[in-house]
């Protein structure tokens, strides 16, 4: 019975200290979507990181694999110059949802512990927020 109890008290601290996509505000699901994204160049997940990209009409594959390699070359030049991408943090965001456009900052550190302040450019498209 105590196990039930303690199982119980787990599971309803879990939800009511956990935050559900709508009660984000739009500042917030800017910044952890941009902060994504760039994790993804992290990981060297480049396809993943261009998926990311608003595009209202699709795109020829030959171009998306141009961009692909573009993202690698600006990781491999990430780690040319500052010893590669090792964290990224977000540091907050602006949003327009009447526009359906913000602006999110991140704050990249490197291998070379040196730190860069950028901002990404974003859109909303069906309720989620994409690199412009």
């Amino acid at each position: 019975m105590k196990k039930i109890l303690y199982i119980a008290i787990a599971l309803f601290a879990l939800v009511s200290c956990s935050k559900s996509a709508s009660e984000l505000k739009p500042d917030e699901m800017a910044s952890r979507a941009a902060k994504l994204y760039y994790e993804n160049l992290l990981h060297g997940k480049c396809e993943a990181y261009i998926d990311g990209f608003y595009r209202p009409d699709s795109i020829p594959e030959s171009y998306r694999e141009q961009l692909i390699v573009s993202a690698k070359q600006y990781v491999g030049q990430m780690k040319k110059d500052h010893q590669g991408l090792v964290s990224v943090e977000a540091v907050g965001a602006r949003t327009d949802t009447a526009k359906h456009v913000g602006e999110a900052y991140l704050l990249l550190g490197f291998g070379d512990k040196t730190k860069e302040e950028v901002v990404v450019p974003l859109v909303l498209h069906d309720g989620c927020w994409m690199l412009r």
